[in-house]
């Protein structure tokens, strides 16, 4: 048994929004939370871990991450896996969907067999909950940093061998001939995202409000922007109560921009992510993503050509930011690394929150959102 005390935890309350709550301790039994005491009613036997006033919240969830740690998803083996799931526990984060690139697509389903083999072996660290394919299935005018002679035509033929372990498939709806590829997703429990997408307002409010697509890839990136007169797919993101990636890392978006996102979506529906890349962790110099040659220097990666290539952000460091950028309070930030993702993609029931019945998965940290303990399953990490 394990007990926490001494912490500001970040719970919900009634409502479902999270709050902060400073009495008691949090028991946890197994890979379950049990739920809290007073300190005076924490089982003898039982081991204790002092928060020292830290901020006690559940563990992040990351839904858009290709690499760290020298290693990426692309890579199709277990050991790469295995260097993220470690890297991303120590950043805070329990749970992450490894992310697939436009590439040839023998090798996107290397890479999907390969996160079928590790959730089913588990290594050490965060879970592996899935995969996250962005692309093949998306607009050459919006690739970014995506090959585009591996951009193919929407098929759910090559989906459907992998329906257990794809969450969420990135797309361009305009390069679809209807949305019978997407309503095929929705049945198999597979998010479909707008993203990579040259389409104009319209598609997108379709999309989203007419054919279900409710979830935008990195807001602002490799998208159609926004202006008064032709307010693109940004506007929609604006205009819709759709969940919304952003990479809050001061490099993909403007603090203007995190701000403006923030009050348009009322603080609701926005998760937080890092797309980042195998150079995440490892400082500057060259790098590869999707066979294709990195720079990194500071906060910045780029292809050769100066096309923003993913980022080397970790996830405790976009909590700092956007908290720092928006105002917003702190358990509404952490929802957006909790909450939100679980909600959509129907985790919540068992992940997210602090609550009795749920997983022990955890994460202390302090008022720089430096990770003091992660706890994965009631386990330490």
């Amino acid at each position: 048994m394990l007990a926490i005390k001494n912490g500001k935890f970040i719970v919900p309350n009634a409502a479902g929004d999270f709050v902060f709550r400073e009495e008691g301790a949090l028991l946890c039994e197994g890979e379950k939370i049990k739920g809290f005491v007073s300190e005076a009613e924490i089982p003898a036997g039982a081991e204790v871990i002092d928060a020292q006033g830290n901020y006690v919240a559940p563990g992040f969830l990351n839904v858009h991450i290709h690499g760290c740690a020298g290693a990426d998803t692309m890579d199709c083996t277990e050991e790469a896996l295995a260097k993220m799931a470690r890297l991303q526990a120590e950043t805070g984060v329990t749970g992450f969907l490894p992310t697939t690139m436009t590439c040839r697509w023998h090798e996107v389903e290397d890479a999907l067999a390969t996160v079928m083999d590790a959730m089913e072996n588990k290594p050490a660290g965060a879970q592996i909950l899935g995969a996250h394919m962005e692309g093949p299935f998306i607009s050459p005018a919006k690739k970014g940093a995506q090959a585009e002679e591996n951009i193919r035509k929407a098929d759910y033929k090559l989906v459907k061998p992998w329906e257990k372990v794809v969450k969420i498939i990135t797309l361009a709806p305009e390069e679809l001939p209807d949305y019978d590829f997407a309503d095929k997703c929705h049945a198999a429990g597979i998010t479909v995202s707008i993203g990579h997408t040259a389409a104009d307002y319209d598609k997108a409010i379709e999309a989203v409000r007419e054919h279900g697509i409710h979830h935008f890839t990195h807001v602002y990136n490799a998208m159609t922007g926004f202006s008064h007169r032709v307010p693109g797919v940004v506007g929609a993101v604006f205009d819709t109560d759709a969940y919304c990636e952003i990479i809050a890392d001061n490099v993909h978006s403007h603090p203007a921009a995190q701000r403006l996102l923030y009050h348009a979506k009322g603080g609701k529906n926005i998760v937080l992510i890092t797309d980042s890349l195998r150079a995440c962790g490892l400082g500057d110099g060259p790098s590869e993503l999707g066979g294709q040659e990195v720079f990194v220097k500071g906060e910045l990666a780029t292809l050769k050509d100066g096309t923003i290539a993913g980022s080397v952000a970790t996830m405790n460091r976009c909590v700092k930011i956007f908290w720092e950028n928006t105002g917003a309070s702190l358990p509404q930030i952490i929802e957006m690394v909790t909450k939100n993702p679980a909600q959509e993609l129907g985790w919540y029931a068992e992940r997210g929150s602090l609550t009795a019945g749920k997983r022990a998965d955890i994460v202390i940290f302090d008022d720089e959102v430096s990770i003091q303990q992660t706890i994965i399953g009631g386990k330490k990490s």
